[in-house]
């Protein structure tokens, strides 16, 4: 009995620590189950967290490319862009202040402005000096034209008139039975400089003939003066004595002839002045006013201080001769 009961008694915490195993893998088996589900409702969880974080992420994307869209170079304060270049770096200290190419381009830019400024220069000159041009060609063919006017012979015998004229003049000195006893002793108390250039001796004799009012026999030494010496410094004033000494000598026409050679032969030059000033009084004297008052013009307009100053004078006076408007 005792054993047996002992058997009982003995087997018995063994049964009961079996149902225990038992209930303990059932509880197990239900935790793992649970922990199971738990994680199969974790894990879709998570997963829809992360399709939400790309949606928002893709959906703020499209809002930034709309603001762009609306307000282009908006305020970066409140629209931030998303490619702007950063902010460019400050100039390292010591930096020149412009390049080797900078200065050439700006000393280019000044040689340009230069250029220009002499090319309206050379314009201008050119455009006065053809109204120049024009206004002399007005005045170079009226020679022939008051002579036919102040002298009553028909045209074709007043055409050779000027030739008598001034053939006297060359031969003066030459054909003693002309000239009186006095004006040969007028020329021969005229002495020829002698000074070591013949040109200059020749010019300097005319001149003091001229001064002696000895005008033909001026006139016949300016004339032998310039056929010699064609390239001397002395030939414009030799051409615009021999003017002074027509005009004196009552030939105002072949006086403005010279002249006006004189001053197309050199508008610069030491008596350029004189003889436009004396065409306009051989113009006078031809009574021809309107070509004199072209000639009084030109003379004002381009020799202004020659009429302020040294020939203020005989401007006056051959100005008060004529009316111009």
């Amino acid at each position: 009995m005792i054993s047996v009961d002992s058997g009982i008694a003995q087997g018995e915490p063994a049964r009961i620590w079996a149902n225990g195993l038992r209930r303990a893998g059932f509880g197990l088996a239900a935790m793992g189950l649970a922990m199971a589900g738990q994680l199969a409702v974790v894990m879709p969880a998570h997963a829809q967290d992360t399709v939400q974080e790309l949606r928002l992420r893709k959906v703020e994307a499209e809002v930034h490319a709309l603001e762009r869209q609306v307000f282009p170079g908006g305020d970066t304060k409140f629209f931030p862009q998303d490619n702007a270049a950063p902010p460019p770096a400050p100039p390292p200290v010591g930096t020149p202040a412009t390049t080797p190419m900078t200065d050439v381009l700006t000393r280019m830019d000044a040689v340009e402005a230069q250029v220009a400024h002499l090319t309206a220069q050379y314009e201008e000159l050119s455009n006065h000096l053809r109204l120049l041009d024009e206004r002399l060609s007005a005045i170079a063919p009226v020679a022939p034209a008051p002579v036919a006017v102040s002298t009553p012979a028909p045209v074709a015998v007043a055409a050779p008139a000027p030739a008598p004229a001034r053939a006297p003049a060359v031969p003066a000195l030459s054909d003693p039975a002309k000239p009186s006893a006095q004006r040969i002793a007028a020329v021969r108390a005229v002495v020829k400089p002698v000074s070591g250039d013949p040109g200059e001796d020749d010019y300097q004799y005319g001149f003091k003939l001229w001064q002696a009012k000895l005008f033909p026999e001026s006139e016949q030494q300016l004339k032998l003066f310039l056929g010699r010496y064609p390239r001397h410094p002395r030939v414009g004033y030799g051409r615009y004595l021999l003017g002074r000494a027509l005009l004196d000598d009552g030939k105002p026409h072949d006086a403005a002839e010279v002249f006006l050679q004189n001053y197309d032969a050199d508008r610069h030059g030491p008596r350029a002045a004189d003889s436009l000033l004396y065409l306009a009084a051989a113009m006078v004297d031809l009574k021809d006013v309107n070509h004199a008052c072209i000639a009084l013009g030109e003379f004002a307009d381009n020799f202004k201080p020659d009429a302020a100053r040294r020939l203020k004078a005989p401007y006056d006076e051959i100005r008060s001769l004529v009316v111009c408007n």
